[in-house]
């Protein structure tokens, strides 16, 4: 087995990264991978480049929600509009379930903050979830072909370059959306049908870090 690289699997869900498991689900932290680098397995993308790549890597962090490493976006390489920044691993094959993260915006000035892809194809064809704190919302959208279309937004505000949680519940066409624990979007569309990997995305110039990256299969929403 490679160094620093274990593997879980649960009924279709694999992830391979340096990861912990605790009782209902896998968690994947950054703390094992070193500085200056990314998780194994996963990789960095940009949809609509405005410029080159932007620099992702686990660097060190005192304020981390659990141990001193998460994996940011430190250098968005200039880009801006609608240049997608993304890190994200097609070794995890989620189809329904759980995904949920700590993030912490720190700079942009056209763009901050950020969150998780899902389903994803490939860099041009995926869901995501995002919040703004310069627009104090929080918005649902899927890419297709490289084109952005929301499907649901909410008004919210939260302290930036504070951490906060965000968590995706995916059942079938059904998506639930929480900030902080608390429900904040909920919509129903057909548009990725199938299993895909999944990650974590910025837009522009967000410089954003994230810490607890969780996916787990099983999928929460209530059918009524």
């Amino acid at each position: 087995m490679v160094k620093n690289v274990k593997v879980f699997m649960f009924a279709g869900l694999m992830l391979y990264g340096s990861l912990a498991a605790a009782k209902d689900c896998t968690k994947m932290k950054f703390d094992k991978t070193a500085v200056g680098s990314i998780p194994a397995g996963w990789t960095v993308e940009t949809t609509n480049s405005t410029g080159r790549d932007a620099v992702w890597k686990v660097i060190s962090d005192k304020t981390a929600p659990s141990g001193s490493h998460v994996l940011a976006l430190t250098d968005a390489k200039k880009n801006h509009g609608s240049t997608f920044n993304l890190c994200w691993s097609k070794k995890i094959s989620l189809k329904d379930g759980t995904l949920k993260v700590e993030f912490k915006a720190r700079t942009g000035n056209e763009d901050q903050g950020g969150g998780i892809m899902w389903r994803v194809r490939n860099k041009k064809n995926y869901y995501v979830a995002r919040f703004n704190p310069l627009e104090d919302n929080f918005r649902l959208y899927y890419v297709k072909d490289g084109h952005r279309r929301m499907l649901a937004t909410a008004r919210v505000r939260l302290t930036a370059g504070k951490w906060h949680s965000m968590k995706i519940v995916v059942q079938g066409n059904r998506f639930q959306a929480f900030l902080d624990g608390k429900p904040r979007l909920k919509v129903s569309d057909d548009t990725f049908k199938n299993a895909g990997g999944a990650g974590l995305w910025t837009k522009a110039d967000a410089a954003t870090s994230f810490d607890n990256f969780i996916a787990h299969p099983r999928s929460t929403i209530k059918t009524h």
